[in-house]
């Protein structure tokens, strides 16, 4: 499958509605007070870089990458579109984002991520970049509804 990777504006109407869509995802899968999803204002801030990989005129998946305190990171609102799940939308975005994160000298990127069985893909992805499990970070608080990973960037 061939596609692009850019950097994207979370207003531009097809941006949009891959978030709405990541959003509905995982309110249909999660309770409320586990979801810890952005909206387009939300991820329209200057701590936040978000891509979204196009084919044609559509927008197959995105992945952000928000900025931490103490040189860390934080990757956020990865979703690919149910159309190109499987087809290396998420790797790619996923590979876009760790580049970025070592060009910027960060030195460990973090992320939450569901339990339930939607999002075995996503762990499992994850995981076959070298994302460990760890205790919630940040302000997240233990949820069994919620995994958290870390991949320590010192030294690649």
């Amino acid at each position: 499958m061939m596609f692009s990777i850019r950097t994207a504006s979370p207003h531009v109407p097809e941006v949009a509605a891959v978030i709405r869509a990541h959003n509905a995802f995982c309110n249909a899968v999660s309770p409320p007070e586990s979801c810890h999803k952005l909206n387009a204002s939300e991820l329209d801030v200057p701590k936040i870089t978000l891509w979204s990989a196009w084919q044609a005129e559509d927008v197959l998946g995105i992945g952000a990458l928000k900025l931490l305190p103490n040189g860390a990171g934080e990757v956020k609102s990865m979703h690919t579109v149910a159309a190109a799940r499987g087809k290396g939308v998420g790797r790619a975005l996923l590979e876009i984002i760790l580049t970025d994160a070592r060009a910027r000298k960060l030195t460990s990127l973090w992320l939450e991520t569901g339990t339930a069985q939607e999002f075995t893909a996503a762990r499992t992805l994850y995981e076959r970049f070298g994302f460990a499990s760890c205790p919630p970070f940040g302000t997240y608080k233990i949820d069994p509804h919620s995994a958290f990973y870390t991949l320590a960037l010192t030294g690649d």
